[in-house]
């Protein structure tokens, strides 16, 4: 048995709400292993720019990526191993069921 406190226990929903939406689960799928310009996502994700940088932002904020700037473009990867986990035990699970 896990006891979460109240804190813990929000913090947990509010990463699994940050997961809980298909055009963040696509962007960190395309970021495991790699890193990748807004323009680069929005490219493979046919999304606009824009709505890349909006999703971004809230994965960012949930420390799920980080950003790298490079002149006047910014590259973004996952922020640890735990994210590309995350995400590739939630596959494993949809698949086999």
């Amino acid at each position: 048995m896990i006891k979460l406190t109240e804190l813990k226990a929000i913090q947990l929903a509010e990463l699994f709400s940050a997961l809980s939406d298909a055009s963040r689960i696509r962007i960190i799928s395309l970021l495991i292993g790699d890193e990748k310009s807004v323009r680069a996502l929005a490219d493979e994700l046919d999304m606009t720019e824009s709505a890349v940088s909006h999703q971004l932002r809230g994965l960012r904020q949930m420390h799920l990526v980080r950003a790298r700037k490079s002149g006047r473009q910014v590259f973004y990867s996952l922020d640890d191993d735990h994210v590309a986990r995350l995400f590739t035990l939630g596959l494993d699970h949809v698949q086999h069921g």
